[in-house]
């Protein structure tokens, strides 16, 4: 999934997103987004606005595949470190059993500890991968634990409650061990520095050579190299331990299995029902070229109303980009919305053929875009509580190339968070002027929306790679490379007239909205996610950094941004729109060279240079200026309750959607009801 995290406080002046305007969301204005707050983050719902009015049987399939997503849970702690599920239950044990003082300073503190481990999937950061501090002592953790019941505890065979803590509380507490799940500094072995659980026992050369040794240049179709698997090392011998049904993650992913059958058995059309079947055989064999069959039987299914994602998808969670994170999605279309996406992909050739790209890297035939605006039904994996807007799958370039790829945008997610962020003080904080706030006020939704869908319909599928090309050439680079290119695609093409004569933008100014807010994120206001002394590290957030600070570098002779000082405070300004637009066609047009020939020394360069690197004393005066505020940079969410409604022989009559769990009680919920992993996942 190529996803564009477009949510990064940015953004915060929006209110209502345009082409979510379903009359049943729009005119639900009491409805409660914020569910909680804690440590940097913010927990919201979100509606599934036109859910009653899908027939008994497509309830009934969105209600098969939430739960085939929801069994996948346990999968996406373990891949994001070995201890993630051991630590997780002792936490959940304490908030279940503990009797002693609930009040303390200490136990409120670890609350907020085991919250946050929900929130991420494991201990380290969800976004900046870093080590959480606990806010409690390693003795008052004993202290607690030695109250509860042995048999309460994650323990291994044969292991004491004494030996338990000797193991477990080094990976919580020593700031130095598994400091980061995915390591990226330039210089170092990122396999054997990152905590992520893709691999044991092997060296980032090792791994190199592994994979290099079984790809074939003149392969065509490659399969994507160790994509569903933990390679280790063994007695000497390095192998993949694959994930499938019968191998590793077998127990969670024979209940994924068990409900995708279910879903098979009520699927809208035959296409659909294809799907479904390639990817249980998928489940059950492990096979990659079984992937690849499914995943272009899902591209050519454009006519159903129902969607999913649901596997191993998304390989940012891997320091290499080659090992993908367990992730699921749910959702249908919204037909009332879709026609802006429609409109950019039955133009996608014309986009193609006008970009600012040398002819040699660019698509002769432009096959199978199709993208709609969807809505989320559930959230799962590596895309809860936090997700993305936009989703572009698949990832195979040769199947983007030759069978097309599907895009959407996520309208009801978009719209809690615009109405959640409404009237938050962040413009009149961080925007120069009124201006400025007079064309964020104006358009500032529109042209978000629109780069979202550029970013993922026509970005992540333009362009081609030479023949031959490695896929993995650029290694560690090849994330933020990959996002900048999409990034840039939209960014050129928001400044076109071609957006204003299809009627996607009202007036040749509204891109300025895009620009501005664009850059002011990227040189200032996504820095509020990074802790002091950090330099960037989450792909995302390095594309945004890379193509800002390059545009300010490279436009400074004509003086097209700065960042000035007005009372004491530092702000974005531009001053020439259209040459920033030609300067983001000349960074596109270089990184889509670097992209299509492989050329690791250029990405690695380009990102160390611009990408990387965070000036201190900016950095202090902008989360200075955040924290008065008093906001949280990061949100997630969480999903609906979906229930079964029988009658007295049994039959299914309907599925109803309810919103008023609250997050504590879904985190447990979900522990208790689709937790099948052993706390050792060997």
């Amino acid at each position: 999934m190529k996803r564009k995290f477009f949510y990064s406080m940015i953004l915060a002046t929006s209110f209502l997103a345009m082409g979510c305007n379903s009359k049943e969301q729009a005119s639900n204005d009491n409805f409660d987004y914020t569910v909680d707050k804690f440590a940097d983050l913010q927990i919201l719902r979100y509606q599934v606005p036109g859910f009653d009015e899908l027939s008994l049987k497509q309830k009934e399939l969105i209600y098969y595949l939430s739960e085939a997503a929801l069994e996948g849970r346990d999968i996406l702690f373990d891949q994001n470190g070995k201890y993630n599920l051991r630590i997780r239950r002792m936490l959940e044990s304490i908030y279940t059993n503990y009797s002693g003082d609930r009040n303390s300073e200490e136990y409120k503190n670890l609350e907020t500890y085991l919250k946050r481990v929900w929130f991420s999937n494991g201990i380290h950061h969800h976004y900046g991968c870093d080590k959480f501090i606990p806010g409690f002592t390693p003795e008052y953790l004993k202290e607690v634990v030695l109250t509860l019941e042995p048999s309460t505890l994650p323990l291994a065979q044969e292991q004491t409650v004494d030996e338990f803590c000797e193991e477990i509380f080094p990976v919580i507490f020593n700031p130095q061990l598994m400091a980061k799940r995915v390591n990226q500094a330039d210089g170092e072995d990122v396999v054997i520095t990152s905590a992520c659980n893709y691999y044991d026992g092997v060296t980032q050369a090792e791994v190199e050579s592994f994979y290099g040794a079984m790809k074939d240049s003149n392969d065509e179709t490659p399969i994507s190299y160790g994509l569903n698997s933990r390679l280790v090392k063994e007695d000497g011998v390095i192998a993949e331990k694959v994930w499938k049904v019968g191998g590793l993650y077998s127990p969670a992913i024979e209940k994924v299995v068990y409900w995708l059958k279910k879903a098979e058995g009520v699927a809208e059309n035959s296409e659909q029902k294809a799907v479904i079947a390639k990817l249980i055989e998928y489940y059950e064999t492990g096979d990659l070229r079984t992937f690849d069959e499914y995943a272009i039987l899902w591209v050519k299914d454009t006519d159903s109303r129902i969607d999913f994602v649901n596997g191993f998808t998304e390989s940012y969670g891997d320091p290499l980009g080659m090992k993908a994170s367990w992730e699921s999605l749910v959702n249908f279309k919204d037909l009332e919305a879709t026609h802006r996406t429609e409109v950019i992909s039955n133009n996608a050739q014309w986009f193609e053929d006008n970009s600012p790209v040398d002819g040699q890297f660019k698509k002769e035939e432009v096959k199978g875009v199709s993208a709609k605006v969807i809505t989320a039904a559930i959230l799962a994996g590596d895309l809860y509580p936090a997700t993305a807007i936009g989703i572009n799958l698949p990832n195979a370039n040769w199947i983007r190339a030759e069978h097309g790829s599907k895009s959407v945008t996520i309208g009801n997610i978009t719209d809690a968070y615009n109405k959640a962020s409404h009237g938050n003080g962040f413009a009149e904080e961080f925007v120069y002027s009124d201006v400025e706030k007079g064309l964020i006020d104006k358009y500032g939704d529109i042209t978000g929306d629109l780069h979202t869908d550029l970013h993922e319909c026509l970005g992540h599928g333009s362009g081609k790679l030479l023949p031959g090309v490695d896929p993995d050439a650029l290694k560690a680079y090849g994330s933020t490379i990959e996002e900048a290119r999409a990034d840039l695609f939209g960014l050129y093409y928001m400044a076109d007239p071609k957006l204003v004569e299809l009627g996607l933008l009202p007036s040749d100014d509204a891109y300025k909205a895009e620009y501005y807010n664009f850059l002011m994120n990227g040189l200032m206001t996504q820095l509020v996610r990074i802790e002091p002394g950090n330099n960037v590290e989450e792909s995302h957030m390095r594309n945004r950094q890379l193509i800002a600070r390059w545009v300010l570098e490279k436009g400074a002779p004509n003086n097209v941004v700065e960042l000035v000082q007005k009372d004491g405070k530092t702000y974005v300004v531009v001053n020439d729109y259209q040459q920033v637009r030609q300067l983001f066609g000349e960074l596109l047009s270089n990184i889509q060279r670097i992209k299509s020939t492989g050329d690791f020394d250029a990405a690695r360069t380009l990102v160390e240079e611009y990408a990387v690197n965070v000036d201190p004393a900016l950095h202090a005066e902008i989360l200075e200026r955040y924290k008065k505020l008093n906001l949280a940079p990061y949100k997630g969410f969480v999903n609906p309750v979906y229930e079964l409604v029988t009658n007295d022989n049994g039959d299914i009559i309907d599925v109803v959607v309810s919103y008023n769990e609250g997050y504590a009680e879904q985190m447990m919920r979900y522990s208790k009801d689709y937790s099948s992993l052993p706390s050792i996942n060997n």
